[in-house]
């Protein structure tokens, strides 16, 4: 059960780099995990009032993203940014809402994201939402979907209260191996005895928890997935390296519009099991990323234009399962 973790400390097993690699892995950054949400209202009314994260940027787009931000849908859709802060130096939470599917099938591939919140914790018990202590001052509240938060029941000491993504694997050194050896993350932790392992990009991010579940990988139809921004040279030679490496490349390097703001080039892989990561150029992403003061206001509009729930009641039908 992903929880609070012991104080960060290297991984004295770790393989040295050379200082170029170094230098290449420390201008990476953690920026999101992308989560699909069927019932966006209950979903904004979580992330807002529960959390007290708040809308960072509200895109709607008419027809499916290249790089399949939105699952494997082609229809309309939206795309919510949300945190605690700028996605310059915040890890956040991109929420993509698909019109007309109400819900999605959840597996084993995510197991939940920790944050230090007091706040939270106390904003969960006001508006009576069903919270689970798991351990001593931890609470695991369900976001609508199913998805896990642990809440650390401690006032917020650093800028960005988000710990941990934590996702399951098949096979604990196989992932180690990959996000570690090939993508360049440091070893923060690792226990072999609860088989799991804690890595990143640095001492100030977000980081990833791998956690064994005991056999395969099951993504469901919720899959999500969880992005790094670098820099843009770098996004060629990561493409090569999984070529050369013979690892899976779900989306080869191309770039993505977003009307009226900048043009991002990613890259979308996939991990041993399965997991879905996204490397995108920090250049144009930060560009990409400013915090739109209209971000609420887009999202409420967005949302009260949306019939889509009225009409299935109207007519006593439910919303597609994807």
């Amino acid at each position: 059960m992903p929880g609070p973790a012991p104080p960060s400390r290297p991984d004295v097993t770790a393989a040295p780099r050379d200082v170029t690699a170094a230098a290449a892995m420390a201008a990476r950054r953690a920026l999101h995990f992308v989560f699909k949400v069927g019932d966006r209202a209950r979903t904004a009314r979580f992330y807002r009032e529960l959390l007290g994260m708040r809308v960072l940027r509200h895109e709607e787009f008419e027809e499916g993203c290249k790089a399949t931000c939105n699952g494997p849908y082609d229809g309309k859709w939206s795309k919510t940014m949300v945190g605690y802060g700028p996605e310059d130096n915040h890890f956040v939470a991109e929420l993509t809402y698909n019109y007309g599917i109400g819900e999605y099938r959840l597996g084993n591939d995510f197991l939940g994201i920790t944050l230090v919140s007091r706040q939270a914790v106390s904003n969960a018990k006001k508006m009576e939402w069903p919270l689970k202590e798991v351990t001593s001052g931890v609470f695991e509240a369900e976001a609508p979907g199913g998805y896990k938060f642990y809440l650390e029941d401690k006032e917020q000491l650093k800028q960005d209260p988000v710990w941990k993504v934590t996702l399951g694997v098949s096979d604990l050194q196989k992932s180690v191996n990959y996000w570690s050896g090939l993508l360049g993350m440091k070893i923060y932790e690792k226990d072999e005895e609860k088989q799991k392992a804690l890595l990143g990009y640095a001492d100030d991010q977000c980081k990833l928890e791998l956690q064994a579940v005991g056999g395969a990988v099951d993504h469901g139809t919720a899959f999500g997935r969880i992005a790094f921004s670098c820099p843009k040279e770098q996004l060629p030679s990561i493409e090569a390296l999984m070529k050369k490496e013979g690892q899976k490349i779900l989306i080869p390097l191309v770039s993505l519009d977003t009307p009226g703001k900048a043009t991002v080039q990613v890259v979308i892989l996939a991990d041993p099991d399965g997991h879905e990561i996204c490397f995108v150029g920090d250049e144009a992403f930060r560009e990409l990323s400013q915090v739109d003061p209209n971000g609420d206001k887009l999202l409420d509009d967005a949302m009260a234009a949306d019939n889509s729930d009225k009409w299935f009641a109207e007519h006593n039908r439910k919303k597609v399962s994807a």
